[in-house]
C-alpha cells in the first residue's frame, strides 16, 4: 500500500506494509522504494514496513532548488513524515546514499531511531579539502546528467567499478534495476548530487561516538573500499556489529537477497530480545 505525504511543500511517496514495530527503509542514489520489493514480504511478516522515495527519486518530488535537497532539509522532511504516520521510533535501514541519510537522521533525531542498519554506507568525506574536491566532481556529474539525459547517465552509472559485481546478476534482475533507474528525472538526480552528495554532506565521523543505539554495519566482501570504511566506523561506534557478507559487492540486498534478509532479521530479532529482557 502506497501513498504520498506532503511536508515543507514537498511530496514524498511512501510504501507501507505489515504490522508490528516500525522498520524504515532508505534506498541509494538513482534508486527508489521499488528496490526493496524483493524484501518486503520477509520484512513485513514481522515489522510495519515504511519504504520512502527520497527527494528527487522515484515518485517523490524533484524540486528545482538544489538547496532543498540538503541533508538537514531531507532529514527534517522524513522526521515529519514519520510523525504524520505515527511510525516513530523506528528501526532504520539505509543503503549507500540512504545509509548516509540514515546515519544523519540517527545523530540528529536520536529519539526517533531504535536501532540502525547501514548497508555499504559511510559518514561522508572527512576533510574539508576532500569535500571541496568531491563537490566539484558532483557538480560536474550533475551538469553531465542535465546535458546528456537519463538514458546516457544510467549507462554510465552501470559501468562504475563500484557495481562490477552486479554483472553476475541474472539478466532479468539487471533489466529491472535499469528500468527503475530510468524512471528518475534529470533534475531530481542532478540536484540530489548537488544537495546531498558526499561533497555537500557534513562529515559525521567525529559524531559517531554520540550514537547510543545499536548499529549493524553491512559490507560486501567484494567491496573492499566499504569494508574498510565499515571497519573504521565500528571502531568509533559505542555499540556496533560488523558483518562482511560473502560473495557480495556494494549492493548486498540485490546480490545476496536471501542472506541479506537472514542477517538483518536475525540481528533485529536479537535486539528485540535484548530490549524485552531490560
Amino acid at each position: 500500500m502506497g501513498g504520498s505525504f506532503t511536508t515543507n511543500d514537498a511530496s514524498y511517496y511512501v510504501e507501507v506494509e505489515g504490522s508490528g514495530e516500525s522498520l524504515l527503509l532508505l534506498h541509494g542514489f538513482t534508486g527508489s522504494s521499488v528496490n526493496w520489493a524483493g524484501h518486503i514480504s520477509a520484512f513485513a511478516e514481522r515489522y510495519r514496513l515504511f519504504a520512502i522515495d527520497i527527494l528527487g527519486h522515484g515518485r517523490s518530488d524533484a524540486p528545482a532548488d538544489p538547496a532543498r535537497y540538503r541533508m538537514e532539509n531531507v532529514a527534517g522532511d522524513i522526521a515529519a513524515v514519520l510523525a504524520e504516520l505515527k511510525a516513530a521510533p523506528v528501526h532504520l535501514l539505509g543503503y549507500s546514499m540512504g545509509g548516509r541519510l540514515a546515519l544523519y537522521l540517527a545523530i540528529t533525531y536520536p529519539t526517533l531511531v531504535k536501532s540502525l542498519i547501514l548497508e555499504s554506507a559511510s559518514p561522508g568525506v572527512e576533510t574539508a579539502e576532500e569535500r571541496r574536491q568531491r563537490r566539484r566532481q558532483d557538480e560536474q556529474l550533475a551538469k553531465w546528467i542535465e546535458r546528456e539525459g537519463i538514458e546516457a547517465f544510467v549507462r554510465r552509472w552501470e559501468q562504475l567499478p563500484l557495481f562490477a559485481s552486479q554483472q553476475n546478476l541474472p539478466p532479468s534482475v539487471r533489466d529491472n534495476l535499469r528500468r527503475q533507474r530510468r524512471q528518475n528525472t534529470t533534475q531530481g538526480l542532478a540536484n540530489s548530487l548537488r544537495g546531498m552528495g558526499t561533497g555537500a554532506q557534513p562529515s559525521l565521523w567525529s559524531r559517531l561516538p554520540e550514537l547510543a543505539m545499536p548499529v549493524l554495519l553491512l559490507a560486501g566482501e567484494l567491496d573492499s573500499k566499504f569494508v574498510a570504511i565499515a571497519q573504521q566506523m565500528a571502531a568509533r561506534l559505542p555499540a556496533a556489529w560488523l558483518t562482511v557478507v560473502p560473495g557480495a559487492g556494494h549492493t548486498i540486498h540485490l546480490e545476496r537477497p536471501a542472506l541479506f534478509d537472514e542477517v538483518v532479521l536475525g540481528w533485529l530479532d536479537g535486539q528485540s530480545s535484548v530490549n524485552s529482557e531490560q
